[in-house]
Formats: C-alpha cells, structure tokens, sequence
C-alpha cells in the first residue's frame, strides 16, 4: 500500500503545479509538447520513488521518425503508465470515454490527442474513434492501444479487438507489437494496491499492414509477435 500513496503523492504535487503552468500554456501556444514531455517525466519519476523498474528490450527495432501503431496486451493500470513514457516520441492513446470526463486530467488528455473509445457496441462509434486516430497519426504522432480491450483478471492473453486493425490496414501504419508482463503482479484488476516490483517491456520487430492479404491474417501476425514474449502460463 506505501508503493501506492507513493505514486498518489508524487503525481499530485508535481501535477498539479505542472497542470496550473502548463495547461494555459498549451491553450495559448496549440502545442502539447511541453504537457505531454513533463506528464512522462512526472511518471518517471514516482515510478522511481515507488519502486517500480521497467526493463526494456527491443527500442531499437522502432522505426525512427515513422508514426507507428503501438500494439500491447494489457494485464494491470500500470501498463499505461508504464509503456508510454518509453515510447520514443509522442504517442496518442484510446481511452476509455469515462477517463476524458476526469476534472483537469481529462482536459488534459483531449489536449494531448488521446482518443475516446465508447464500449456501446455501435459501429458509428468505432468508426468515429477510427477516423480520429487517422487524423492523428497524420500530425506525424504514434498511436498506442491495447489490443484486448480490457485487462486480463489472469494475465492470459484474451481476444483482440478488430478496430486497431482496421485503422492498420486503412492506413499503412507499421504496427509495433508490445509485450508487457510483470505488472499483473504489482496491481491486479480490481485493486487499488501496488506492489513494487518490475515491469518488463519487449518491442518487436514492426509488422507491414500492406504485407498481410487480411485484417484477421495482421491481427494473427501480431497476437503471434505479442505472445512470444510473454511467460509461457500468458500466451492462452
């Protein structure tokens, strides 16, 4: 539990004086650069402070000055915070629509770029967040998302979503498969606790959309890339 109130503090008294600057100046300026490089040093930084390590493989085999489509499994809270703050550049995110509504952070995010992802069902609503993310990675930023949809309660790895796959293929975007585990032990879906520990982040060889006939034959290539760098018990 001290690992948690470790990670609150930090992010509330760096936050909050980060948010007080550096919002207004993201409004006057149109550039959430500034924001969005202060955010992952602040993460950083209570991640150090609460003892979390991250160890990471595979940075090198991310196309260098390309908007990719980061593809991750996703098995705690804690993988956002821990992925994008690795990520070279800037990436946008999808984020569950509940999260933008969020007092100060959620303008924070919509400043940012990060997309709202409905969980109704409906296709106009996928369509919308689609069509968002294109325009996204037409501004030269990345986009990450996690494939599942959901946590796994287990850290098995669950079914991927279709729509991440469809914006691949629309757009040509190299996909860059992410493995995380480590952190389903640190805080599990439905707990607030943390637990220090260490993270451990494998980047794979980007996957071509043009190079696959199908989006189900990408979607294939890519669950395959993720899997092999999980614990065997993981790749369910």
């Amino acid at each position: 539990m001290i690992a948690s109130l470790v990670l609150l503090a930090t992010m509330l008294a760096l936050g909050i004086p980060a948010a007080i600057v550096l919002i207004p100046w993201t409004v006057l300026t149109g550039d959430a650069t500034a924001l969005y490089n202060f955010a992952q040093k602040i993460t950083r930084t209570a991640f150090v402070l609460g003892r979390i390590r991250v160890e990471m493989k595979g940075c090198e085999q991310i196309p260098a000055h390309i908007s990719c489509i980061f593809m991750s499994n996703h098995v705690s809270n804690l993988d956002p915070p821990v992925l994008i703050p690795r990520i070279p550049g800037r990436t946008s995110a999808f984020l569950k629509r509940p999260l933008m509504k969020i007092p100060v952070l959620g303008y924070a995010f919509r400043l940012g770029g990060f997309i709202p992802v409905d969980r109704d069902g409906r296709v106009e609503s996928a369509q919308e967040s689609i069509a968002q993310a294109r325009r996204v990675l037409e501004k030269g930023l990345h986009i990450t998302t996690f494939v599942e949809g959901t946590r796994s309660r287990d850290g098995r790895m669950l079914p991927f979503k279709k729509g991440p796959f469809y914006l691949a293929k629309e757009t040509g975007a190299p996909c860059i498969p992410v493995s995380i585990h480590g952190t389903e032990a640190m805080m599990a879906k439905g707990s607030l606790r943390i637990r220090p520990g260490t993270a451990h982040i494998i980047f794979h060889p980007p996957i071509y959309p043009d190079n696959y006939a199908t989006r189900e034959e990408l979607l294939e290539a890519v669950r395959a890339a993720i899997a092999s760098g999980l614990p065997e018990w993981m790749r369910a």
